[in-house]
């Protein structure tokens, strides 16, 4: 059939009936896009969203910019190789050239670099290969309520149980309390409960007794993205630096979502002024083509030939891509300008803060997020309320039928989570703002003292 007039019924009904059960966004954000542009898409029925996906922030730069297409259209109209494995070419090189040089020269002076099938998932499988390749340890330690992914491996590190209760998949990881200021593992707020989250790290590798073998990495996410939006505190990232450094226990950064200068600066663990011995990175790397690499200190590269392979690794359009991609985000400063952003938009979420219904405001840069509660629950666990997924749920749906498309994450699913391109306006961001508050105030039946006038 012919889709180019296709209604969004049509569209989905076809898409439901063709594809898994397992398919998800489509559940919740019932759009079939016919164009997108920058911040926006437009679906096939004419309506205009903003995009606060972004394809889960791969978009950096949003929807179709000139600087990436145009980098694509130079590959393609030049003749050059498009799929080349792991052989060299011109693309690759350039790409390696930006990433290099938007790293910490700390860092970048002993990189290595390993190209990765095109998920970051198979970059965290590759990450977890290497460093048990150089240590000959066998556990890995993570972190409650993160996410790196679907595979096997990175799927045994995630933090919800549920999701990754599939016969087989577990391996042998422990998973370690996430300095959470609403909903502390300790019962205790501020640097009190970051301090003692460091101190059960320290105390577990020091203590023979602790149960655990000597660790082959522990792998973290600086800000916890599908968690919740969930920031580590700069303190707390420099003491588990300082531990894994003093137990000879390498250190993974998942920065597949925060890298790029999503946070406010190009990595996230630049704020905490540290330097990982291992990097995963994806999403935005490839200027929204599939990329991922593993960038790691030299000391680690134990591995023979073949030891990690993937047929996609050698995807010269992404290179292509994403190394227009960083190049911009560097020459125009973006993460300076996702910092301003990022600060502004927070303004307009922490507007419906004093609701009873709103647990928590939270984030870093133009990653943020805002969870829902239900103050009247019977509740147990960490935290003062009970997250409350079905009042998340109404708000996407009433910022959705005003024309803002964001996802949800963290616990039942219960924080709206902002992951706008880094090129989004000032205008973008009150216009979203605005949205959202109108939606919360709509869903919680509140008054128009939501509503909050950005500074010019």
């Amino acid at each position: 059939m012919s889709y180019r007039d296709a209604s969004n019924d049509v569209m989905l009904a076809q898409q439901a009936e063709r594809e898994s059960n397992a398919r998800t966004y489509p559940r919740h954000l019932p759009l079939a896009i016919a164009e997108a542009r920058g911040v926006t898409v437009t679906d096939m029925d004419g309506e205009q969203y903003y995009d606060c996906l972004a394809g889960a922030g791969t978009l950096a730069l949003g929807h179709n910019h000139p600087v990436v297409t145009e980098a694509m259209e130079r590959v393609l109209e030049n003749d050059r190789a498009i799929h080349t494995l792991d052989i060299t070419a011109p693309a690759k090189e350039r790409f390696v050239d930006e990433l290099m040089a938007s790293l910490p020269d700390e860092f970048a002076e002993t990189a290595k670099v390993q190209f990765c099938s095109p998920a970051g998932t198979d970059a965290v499988e590759a990450a977890l290969k290497l460093v048990k390749s150089a240590t000959g340890n066998g556990s890995i330690l993570g972190f409650q309520g993160a996410y790196h992914g679907m595979t096997a491996g990175a799927l045994s590190l995630l933090g919800d149980a549920e999701t990754k209760d599939v016969p087989g998949v577990l391996a042998d990881v422990h998973h370690l309390p996430y300095p959470d200021d609403y909903r502390q593992p300790f019962g205790v707020e501020g640097e009190d409960g970051h301090r003692l989250a460091s101190t059960y790290v320290e105390n577990l590798l020091a203590d023979p007794k602790s149960g655990i073998t000597d660790p082959a990495g522990m792998i973290l996410e600086p800000v916890q993205g599908e968690g919740g939006a969930i920031p580590a505190p700069d303190a707390w990232l420099r003491e588990m630096r300082r531990i894994t450094r003093e137990h000879d226990v390498p250190l993974i950064l998942d920065e597949v979502q925060t890298g790029l200068g999503r946070t406010g600066e190009t990595y996230a663990f630049e704020h905490a002024g540290i330097v990982p011995d291992v990097l995963v990175l994806s999403k935005a790397f490839g200027g929204g083509l599939p990329l991922s690499v593993v960038v790691y200190d030299e000391s680690l590269d134990e591995w023979g030939p073949g030891a990690h392979a993937g047929t996609f690794r050698g995807n010269q359009l992404a290179m292509a891509a994403g190394e227009a991609t960083i190049d911009y985000v560097r020459k125009h400063d973006l993460p300076a300008h996702a910092a301003e952003m990022g600060a502004r938009l927070r303004k307009h979420l922490e507007s419906v803060a004093h609701l009873d219904a709103v647990g928590d405001v939270r984030g870093r840069g133009l990653m943020l997020g805002v969870e829902f509660v239900d103050p009247d629950a019977p509740w147990s666990g960490a935290g003062p309320h009970a997250p409350d997924g079905d009042l998340a749920a109404a708000v996407q749906e009433a910022c959705f039928e005003r024309g803002l498309v964001l996802e949800l994450g963290g616990r039942e699913s219960a924080t709206a989570r902002f992951l706008p391109p880094l090129v989004v306006t000032r205008e973008q961001v009150d216009d979203i703002g605005r949205i959202f508050a109108e939606a919360v105030r709509d869903v919680v039946q509140t008054d128009d003292s939501l509503t909050v006038e950005a500074s010019p």
